[in-house]
This record gives structure tokens, sequence and C-alpha cells, in this order.
């Protein structure tokens, strides 16, 4: 990774903390000088509030998926024997004729009906599972994608956002990358995280919260990454929240901020804007956050 460039990663141990509004927020902070990543490919929302306008599309394709070719199949039956995942049914057609069919959203691309079709009648082609874009926004230009529905591989999808990132980050000369991370610790938050310059954590004063932000702040110790938490709401249940800082410090993150429960972050999403490019309580706290992590 090129030192010039500093990448943040906004994660949390689960959705709905506010994640993608702080990151909202972040992307006008930083006054055209990031580009903007959404690696949260099973369920992508940044775009409502930034709306990007998009300038290209690639399709993302991984793994195989198994297409039996009807004219070349005598529904022999021996690959929906073989199948494990019961991904494969013989069909009688309206002519009488009997043949096989795949179930694209059960087959695992496993490849053995390929290798033991007797008619040779199954092709393998790679899995289109879903899409990434780079679009223009108010804020500076993004990267961001969709998977499929029932697709796999998103660690790989959200490798190829954060590629892209850099990519458009080094050419333009920008020096910071700020990703919409996925929540939770699973395969696509490994791949959000890993070679990231810092995180922040955004959880709320509850128990789940607590808990969740645990599981985060490990993940982020395991891969040497240097950690900032920030509680959303806090004024909900103050002595949760004091409880989950503590945690916090004796887990070595750093303390970022707090930012008040405010209705306005509602009004400003419908608005398709950022907290912070409105009149809103919750909007300098917000800015104290951004300070704090060492932005300004």
């Amino acid at each position: 990774m090129s030192a010039a460039i500093q990448e943040c990663v906004i994660i949390s141990g689960k959705g709905g903390t506010g994640k993608t509004s702080v990151t909202a927020s972040f992307a006008v902070l930083a006054a055209g000088r990031a580009v903007l990543a959404d690696c949260d490919v099973d369920a992508a929302d940044l775009h409502l509030v930034l709306t990007p306008k998009m300038i290209t599309k690639a399709d993302f394709k991984s793994g195989n998926e198994a297409v039996i070719r009807s004219e070349a199949c005598t529904g022999c039956g021996t690959c929906v024997e073989l199948c494990r995942f019961e991904a494969i049914r013989c069909v009688r057609r309206p002519d009488g004729k009997t043949r096989c069919e795949v179930d694209p959203i059960a087959c695992e691309g496993c490849g053995v009906c390929v290798r033991f079709c007797p008619e040779k009648a199954v092709d393998f082609p790679e899995r289109l599972c879903g899409e990434w874009m780079f679009s223009e926004t108010r804020c500076g230009p993004m990267v961001h994608a969709r998977l499929s529905t029932a697709a796999e591989n998103s660690g790989k999808l959200v490798a190829t956002v954060r590629q892209e990132a850099r990519r458009v980050a080094e050419e333009r000369g920008l020096p910071l990358i700020i990703t919409d991370g996925p929540p939770g610790i699973g395969c696509p938050v490994i791949a959000s995280v890993s070679g990231a310059d810092r995180v922040l954590v955004v959880t709320e004063p509850t128990v789940s919260g607590e808990h969740d932000l645990e599981r985060v702040l490990k993940l982020a110790r395991h891969f040497a990454i240097p950690a900032f938490v920030c509680v959303n709401k806090w004024d909900i249940n103050p002595e949760m929240t004091e409880r989950i800082e503590q945690t916090a410090r004796k887990m070595g993150a750093t303390v970022a901020g707090r930012i008040r429960y405010d209705r306005a972050v509602t009004s400003a999403q419908r608005a398709e804007q950022a907290v912070v490019e409105i009149d809103a309580p919750s909007a300098d706290d917000v800015r104290a956050v951004w300070r704090q992590m060492g932005f300004e």
C-alpha cells in the first residue's frame, strides 16, 4: 500500500448502528480529498445519501455454475444421482422427452456433473455474481458494488472495490480513501479491513452493542489495525456508554467521541443529505469525531 494514501474503514458489529450515516458525513467533511468506497456489497446504501452518477459499470464473476445443454442431454439422470446439493432434477417436457435442469441458486459449482456426464452435455461457465460501478458524487469519486441475490464470494467483490478505489486515488493524487465496510466479523469484513490504516467502529449503547464491539475490536487487533470507537445515540443510555468506552480502552482502542440521538439524521437522509450538510445538533458531534480521527 502506498504510504501517501491513507484508508479509513468505518465498520460496526451489526447493522443499524449508524455506520453508513457517519461514512456519508465523513465523505462531506473530506471536501473532495477522498475516494469513497462502499464495501457493504450485500446491502449497499451509501448511494442513497450521496446520489452517485454512474460513469462505468463492470460485471463481477466468480466461481462457476453448471449449465446443461438440453439438446445434448439424454435425461439419463447420472448428474441427478451424483449431485450432493440436490441442484439438478429431471423434467419431462411437453414433447414427452425427459431432460435434466440445474437450479442455479442451489448449484455450488463443484463440477461433478461436468466430469461424469456421459454425453458431455454440461457446460461450466463463470458465474455472474454481481457488478461494481465507478461513479462521481458531490463529495468526490466513488466505487461501489452490488452482489446478486444468493450469490457468494462477497469478500472477493469487496477486494475488487478496494483495489479500484486505490487505483482512482493514485491516478487523481487523492490522499484518503473512506470506506463504508460491512457489519459483523465475517469474510467481507476481513476483506474490508485487511491492510487498512485505521478503522472506526460505530456502536450503540446496548448490551448487544457492547458484545459486537468486542468481537470487532478483537478482529482489528488480530490484523494490528489501529481502532477508534464512537458511540452513536449515546444519550439514550449514558451508563452503558461509559461501560462501552471503558471496554474499548481496555482493548486498546481510542475513543473518538460520542454522537447524540438526533431525529434530524432521518430528515437529512430523506433529503439525500449527510447530517453535517444541515443545521443539526449531532453534526457537531460527527465533526468532533472526524477531528479526533486526525483528518483535520
